[in-house]
């Protein structure tokens, strides 16, 4: 463990430290307070899903001053956090509900009497039902909802908010909600993925636009999901396909933003999105962005196979490896950090660099009424080793947002994977500060 000793005060001056949640997987009050359904709501609340919902949470609607407490406990520089887009606009568009508005402005409020930097991200996947009983992200209308989602929270916001993301993890909430049928508004199928894709493309840049217009000094950025992806051995056929998943998950959505368009030259059969193109768009997907985020929790190991068409890739499941996992069977790698750092800056038009979600999923459990997360602290410890030593080669990496403040909603998993700093008892709402908490706390203490 002594190989990976590393301390606060070797970090830029400038270096940000944050935590981040979303909306989502943690408000709670879904229905209530004027908001309306959004697409994981209606998700989550039918019959046939299994792993509970989001409509307690971590009730965060309630708790937010506490929570943000904490975020000052823990030394921490920056709270970053998403808005619902239901919760501002109950039916997607037209009708306002002012106690959704005045509700992150008391966070936004909050984080400003606490000094903590508040970071907004505009879509964390909660798309309005409204909207998608519209065809959401598949209809091309969505370019002017979201428009005017964003016009809206950048001109309200706008005057104490100056660090904006756009669009959390387009690869996710487009692939796993719109192609794979594992995450709302499950939906499958290339006739959805598609279109969705290009459509969440073109958004990312055009939200990018109307937070530079209305926001002076803004400080815009975009984030994305990201995977070191590695073959499963040296075979030319296994390779192809390594550099196929690669090119989806970590190529698609860049790409386009910085003018290089899709990666259809490693995934032939993606050329099939040009349909969807409408004149200008090539131009329209382009944007200069001030920060790119990523978002690494895991490492891909890749073999060739017939399914699924178009990719002729598929994974060779962690657990089949006899490698270190969480409890979503996800591979433990913190190296694979540095490799999508090194990855990413190899884009010459990239200004700065976040992490703006990383972290680990355990079955944490109370002893003594302490929380014994070694393994997240060995995490945090190596996967900031490695962010140090790509500051050493003069990438500019200019913060880690950990995933996540406290124990929430995991999406698809439900309550059972446990990220957070602080443990959630679900029942009584009460937060328990874990020892990787304590840890970060201290280590944070000692930046200068």
């Amino acid at each position: 463990m002594a190989y990976f000793k590393v301390k606060a005060k070797q970090f830029p001056d400038d270096f940000n430290w944050g935590v981040a949640i979303s909306a989502y997987q943690n408000e709670g009050k879904w229905n209530t307070y004027g908001k309306g359904k959004s697409i994981w709501d209606h998700f989550t609340n039918k019959s046939s899903f299994k792993n509970g919902n989001g409509n307690v949470a971590t009730n965060f609607y309630h708790h937010y001053r506490e929570d943000i407490k904490k975020v000052k406990e823990l030394n921490l520089d920056s709270f970053r956090f998403s808005i619902s887009w239901s919760r501002i606009f109950p039916n997607g568009i037209d009708e306002i509900n002012q106690k959704g508005v005045d509700f992150y402005h008391n966070v936004i409020d909050t984080c400003i009497e606490l000094e903590i930097k508040p970071w907004v991200t505009l879509y964390h996947w909660d798309l309005p039902q409204t909207l998608e009983e519209k065809g959401g992200w598949t209809n091309r209308e969505i370019l002017s909802w979201f428009e005017n989602y964003v016009d809206f929270c950048t001109k309200e916001y706008g005057d104490k908010v100056k660090h904006w993301i756009v669009l959390n993890e387009p690869m996710s909430f487009v692939g796993l909600g719109y192609f794979m049928n594992m995450h709302a508004p499950g939906k499958k199928g290339m006739k959805n993925f598609l279109p969705a894709a290009h459509h969440a493309t073109l958004c990312q840049a055009l939200g990018g636009r109307i937070i530079r217009k209305n926001v002076n000094n803004a400080y815009i950025g975009t984030t994305f999901s990201c995977s070191y992806v590695k073959p499963i051995n040296r075979s030319i056929k296994n390779k192809k396909a390594a550099e196929r998943i690669d090119a989806l998950l970590n190529r698609f959505f860049i790409e386009p933003t910085l003018g290089l368009g899709y990666p259809i030259d490693t995934i032939t059969g993606l050329k099939q999105i040009e349909k969807y193109y409408q004149p200008g768009d090539e131009e329209i997907m382009k944007f200069d962005f001030d920060f790119i985020g990523i978002q690494y929790y895991f490492k891909i190991v890749a073999k060739f196979s017939l399914l699924p068409p178009i990719l002729f890739a598929t994974e060779v499941p962690a657990i089949k490896r006899n490698v270190k996992v969480n409890n979503m069977g996800m591979e433990i790698y913190p190296k694979g950090i540095i490799k999508m750092i090194e990855k990413f800056n190899a884009y010459t038009n990239i200004k700065d660099i976040y992490i703006t979600e990383s972290g680990v999923c355990f079955d944490d459990n109370i002893e003594d009424g302490k929380i014994k997360d070694k393994n997240r602290i060995d995490y945090f410890k190596k996967t900031f080793y490695y962010t140090l030593k790509a500051i050493e080669k003069d990438i500019k990496v200019k913060g880690y947002f950990i995933w996540t403040l406290v124990d929430n909603f995991e999406w698809a998993e439900g309550i059972k994977p446990r990220f957070g700093l602080y443990y959630t008892d679900f029942v009584t709402e009460k937060r328990i500060i874990k020892k990787s908490g304590v840890w970060i706390q201290k280590f944070l203490s000692k930046k200068n």
